[in-house]
């Protein structure tokens, strides 16, 4: 009998509402994502903490591509996630000590404060201490809300469970980009508004924390068998969990022998989730999306678009990508993770080499797009963005949460987090500087990342559809590469 077959579950109310409350991370994460670009480019913002900034926008024509470059306006951006990069090793460790849900309680707290201190900014280091709050909210929401959903997914809908951390990030996103929308014009404070609201998806993940359970595997590790197997009943909507319980209880006693998770990391075994978890986290940074989600108000404005319009067509684009995560979570359980990885990278190659182009031929150092070529970069930048949300994003989480066995889970997933959270900080640290110098030839420079990407996943991402979250050693041994990692056991 298969995994599948003898793992019972039914789908309750309560179920559904524990992979609702505990997504709300997903979308804490993305409304700072989508916040930040759209609360850079208001001129309110600028003239408090950046005015030389300011004073570079008002004579733009000088430049389209260099008015935004400033390093201090990158790091309001950046310094979050290299906060996010060292709190989530320490959110590793919370996560097996105290257990998934305690640790995302905590994300909630620090977020909020992040929240507090940002709206009440009145100089820029207060500026930075929200930041810094932030990404440690951050930190300790992306270890845990993955694994959090592996967990209490039933095997033939894991995919898609997992899937609702990167739909409630893209949703965030979107509710960010109406929110910049609707301040833009709310002189002075507008941009407090912004910074200020991103409290609301944090009280949302606060509440819900009062009403998940810790995942089975949790409360099993840390030798509470018994609530584990109430828990098991609860997130499976049936009493016979025999078989699935028995399966945790193998894997955390296999783990128990495990002393050093992160040394344990540096065994051959673990060396293929390892590599796919961190290369994934690499990936999916330089395929550029997150310089386009960060900046998507600068980058419409440098393209022609007036602040209006820029915001507008960030908007847009927003609701592509919360669509277009949709379609995954249709898809990652029945077409498999490969698939969708592959085709994604043919889609987007083709975007932005075309966006590539017309910016090469068509925008210059002075002067905008006529109206036409504008509207076709912002369709091409959707059907750039619509594939990443398909494919990248979401698998991005998705691959490296259910790759790693119970014995280096958390230890694995911080160090894909940790990469993350370093590319990110490094792609919006960089990118302003980067549309400075290289101009259009930036979007050359992400689509040769997209060709690297493609053939990683060709020769070394096995498809995990399907395979029992504690069963992937036989994926890995039967792989033509990975097996040479297994042939001394």
């Amino acid at each position: 009998m298969s995994t599948i077959q003898a793992n019972n579950s039914k789908i309750t109310v309560y179920v559904v509402s524990c992979w609702i409350f505990a997504a709300f991370g997903g979308l804490m994460f993305g409304y700072d994502i989508g916040i930040s670009g759209g609360v850079s480019g208001m001129d309110d913002f600028l003239i408090k903490f950046f005015p030389n900034v300011y004073e570079r926008k008002l004579h733009a024509k000088e430049n389209n591509y260099c008015k935004y470059d400033d390093q201090l306006l990158q790091l309001f951006t950046s310094s979050l996630y290299l906060s996010a990069l060292v709190s989530s090793f320490f959110a590793s460790k919370a996560c097996s000590a105290l257990g998934r849900r305690p640790t995302i309680f905590m994300a909630s707290l620090f977020f909020i404060a992040g929240a507090v201190i940002s709206a009440a900014s009145e100089h820029r280091w207060m500026l930075i201490v929200g930041r810094i709050l932030f990404g440690v909210g951050v930190g300790f929401g992306n270890e845990t809300v993955p694994l959090f959903l592996t967990e209490v997914a039933p095997i033939q809908l894991r995919g898609a469970v997992n899937i609702m951390f990167q739909l409630f990030v893209t949703i965030g996103i979107f509710i960010a980009n109406l929110v910049n929308y609707a301040t833009s014009n709310m002189h002075p404070n507008g941009w407090r508004v912004s910074l200020g609201l991103a409290a609301v998806p944090a009280l949302m993940l606060l509440v819900g924390c009062f009403v998940i359970t810790d995942t089975p595997a949790s409360l099993i590790e840390r030798g509470k068998d018994e609530q584990g197997k109430a828990a098991l009943k609860k997130v499976r909507g049936v009493d016979d969990v025999e078989v699935e319980f028995k399966e945790i209880v193998a894997a955390c006693e296999q783990a128990k022998a495990v002393k050093h998770p992160f040394r344990n990391l540096m065994k051959s075994a673990s060396v293929p989730p390892l590599v796919i978890a961190v290369f994934l986290q690499i990936f999916q940074q330089f395929t550029g999306i997150n310089a386009i989600m960060f900046y998507a108000p600068v980058l419409f404005q440098t393209m022609g678009f007036k602040s209006d319009g820029a915001l507008l067509s960030a908007v847009i684009t927003g609701l592509v990508n919360v669509g277009s995560t949709f379609v995954s979570i249709y898809a990652v359980d029945k077409v498999g993770r490969r698939k969708l990885l592959l085709q994604a990278c043919c889609q987007m190659l083709i975007s932005q080499l075309a966006i590539g182009i017309i910016l090469s031929f068509s925008l210059k150092e002075t002067g905008t797009l006529d109206r036409t070529l504008a509207t076709i970069v912002v369709i091409l930048v959707c059907t750039y963005v619509m594939s990443f949300a398909w494919s990248w994003g979401p698998l991005g989480w998705l691959i490296p949460s259910e790759t790693f066995p119970m014995e280096t889970r958390t230890a694995g997933f911080a160090f894909a987090v940790s990469t993350n959270m370093l590319f990110t900080s490094i792609i919006a640290q960089a990118f302003l500087t980067m549309l400075c110098k290289m101009q259009a030839n930036i979007f050359f420079f992400f689509s040769g990342w997209i060709v690297v990407m493609g053939l990683f996943v060709v020769f070394l991402v096995p498809e995990t559809k399907g395979v029992p979250i504690d069963g992937m050693v036989d994926v890995w041994k039967s792989h033509p590469v990975w097996k040479r990692c297994f042939k001394n056991e």
